[in-house]
């Protein structure tokens, strides 16, 4: 009998997108960030108030020592907890005592809380392009927007990677100018061994409920090392109080209370606590979904800033469209359908947004751009090709802390089957 001389054909991969079965069937473990111990936090001070009959506040025991193991944390300075990541931007440009209506330099791909305070200050918000592959701006980005007008920079460490903050320190030393880093997303990420926030001349940082350790719902930090910078903080985060000032002075600045509180304070101390496992345990979970997308064509990692150590607010992925059969919302479509958490697009840059573009931040009055004392031009375009390209072409996964070994077997499996189906 003669052999059937036709070599087998491998059936074609179906997709659940294309009504084939999923690769994961189960919902994925959420991160359990707040645990028994912080509950028996908070029972403690609920209880330590019942007994006094006297309720908790803000600037209390627990809020002081909140901010003085935060700064422990960092390897030393001063902390100061308010009640929003995007309070603490404010609060840390208002520590500054910038110009009004000068120039401040921020990243195009930021969440918008992380730029609205600049315009609220009376300043300029001029955007720096992305570096090539980033979404965060290098040291050439800033120096080409960099004006005789501008008084400070503000570099966001966004999902957690490191921005080159030597190459930027270099611009803005040499220019004299101010940096305060945005950690709200980058909790215990390091750049050549050290940690971010401990950088720049003062830094900021989140801690609502999504961020790698949290408050509660809502928090914030602002961070320096600099004891003089310190007390301006705590005075324009709480209606100008003199603190830090001799005796006998009154509130010396205007501003809103911007505290945080007690009950706040002792959920923190309790997830300062957990912060290195998260990290490292991100970290992890990164490091081997990783090692599984090896020899895809399709999917890559972005470069990182050398000595960079992320710590993965969310895992950023490159969408190689020149090695695949569909564009990216396309291939993000069937990754979810697979049972994948990803999002295909982070915001969009900050200046595209509506409030920016129709200059809406004190009523209809398009100030602080048009105000007669700034003089720059006011309808300068940042057109930022950098930034467009890498959201263009990036994508976001979820990262758990509490992920395991299934959890990283099936995004690996997704992965692989989606790449294969679209492959060229």
């Amino acid at each position: 009998m003669k052999k059937n001389s036709r070599r087998a054909v491998k059936p074609a991969v179906r997709l659940a997108l294309q009504g084939g079965p999923k690769v994961r069937t189960t919902p994925w473990p959420n991160r359990h960030l707040i645990g028994r111990e912080e509950k028996s936090a908070v029972d403690a001070l609920f209880d330590r108030a019942i007994a006094s009959g006297n309720a908790f506040g803000y600037n209390g025991p627990e809020e002081e020592a909140y901010c003085r193991e935060f700064a422990d944390a960092m390897g030393g300075g001063y902390a100061d907890a308010v009640n929003s990541g995007t309070t603490a931007v404010y609060v840390a440009l208002r520590a500054l005592n910038l110009k009004p209506f000068s120039e401040i330099i921020v990243g195009p791909i930021t969440d918008p809380g992380g730029v609205m305070p600049i315009p609220l200050m009376n300043c300029i918000p001029v955007i720096a392009d992305a570096a090539p592959g980033q979404f965060s701006p290098g040291p050439k980005e800033i120096a080409a927007v960099i004006t005789p007008r501008t008084s400070a920079i503000v570099v966001a460490h966004i999902y957690g990677e490191p921005a080159d903050m030597p190459g930027i320190l270099k611009v803005a030393r040499r220019r004299k100018l101010p940096v305060v880093e945005d950690c709200a997303q980058a909790h215990g990420a390091r750049l050549n061994g050290r940690l971010v926030g401990t950088f720049g001349d003062i830094a900021a940082f989140s801690t609502m409920f999504g961020k790698h350790h949290c408050t509660g719902g809502q928090g914030g930090v602002v961070f320096t090392r600099r004891e003089k910078l310190y007390w301006e903080a705590r005075r324009a985060s709480d209606r100008g109080k003199p603190f830090g000032l001799p005796a006998g002075a009154t509130n010396a600045v205007a501003s809103l209370n911007f505290n945080l509180n007690d009950l706040s304070a002792v959920i923190g101390r309790v997830q300062l606590r957990k912060l290195p496992m998260i990290v490292s345990r991100r970290r992890d979970l990164a490091s081997r979904i990783a090692k599984g997308l090896r020899g895809l064509k399709s999917v890559s990692l972005p470069p990182a800033v050398a000595g960079a150590k992320p710590s993965y607010w969310y895992f950023r992925l490159r969408f190689n469209p020149e090695a695949a059969t569909c564009d990216k919302a396309t291939f993000c479509k069937a990754l979810a359908a697979e049972g994948l958490l990803v999002r295909a697009r982070y915001v969009n840059p900050c200046h595209m947004q509506d409030w920016y573009r129709r200059r809406r931040v004190f009523g209809t009055s398009t100030l602080p751009w048009t105000a007669p004392q700034y003089r720059g031009n006011p309808d300068r375009a940042f057109p930022c090709p950098n930034a467009l390209a890498a959201l263009d072409t990036h994508f976001d996964l979820v990262v758990r802390e509490s992920w395991g070994n299934r959890e990283v077997a099936d995004i690996v499996a997704i992965f692989q089957k989606v790449a294969r189906a679209y492959a060229k």
